[in-house]
């Protein structure tokens, strides 16, 4: 099942008349999954066999963790622990968010 909804984004002057669509068919959210993280260890692979040294396995690994850490921050450190109020959609509303939002 796809839900439609508006995305608007209140209080920064930015409104998007563009309609995003909602996966909510966990048959599919499982699949969507599954492929992320065949495509993450393909690429990860790739780049391993291109450069086969510790250093790049490596900096793989770091680069991989940073960004779940930051994914992670981005998500659950800041509604849980900075703003309750504020529900994220994406990255792309985290960065709004982070960037747009008044000095306290």
């Amino acid at each position: 099942m796809i839900r439609v909804r508006r995305v608007t984004f209140e209080g920064n002057g930015y409104t998007s008349g563009a309609r995003m669509k909602d996966l909510t068919d966990a048959r599919w959210i499982k699949l969507k999954g599954i492929l992320f993280l065949i495509i993450g260890l393909l690429s990860a692979l790739l780049l391993v066999l291109e450069h086969p040294t510790m250093r790049v396995g490596v900096l793989l690994v770091i680069t991989i963790w940073c960004f779940c850490r930051f994914y992670y921050f981005a998500f659950y450190v800041i509604e849980k622990y900075v703003d309750s109020q504020y529900r994220f959609s994406g990255l792309w509303s985290f960065a709004v968010y982070f960037f747009k939002r008044e000095k306290k």
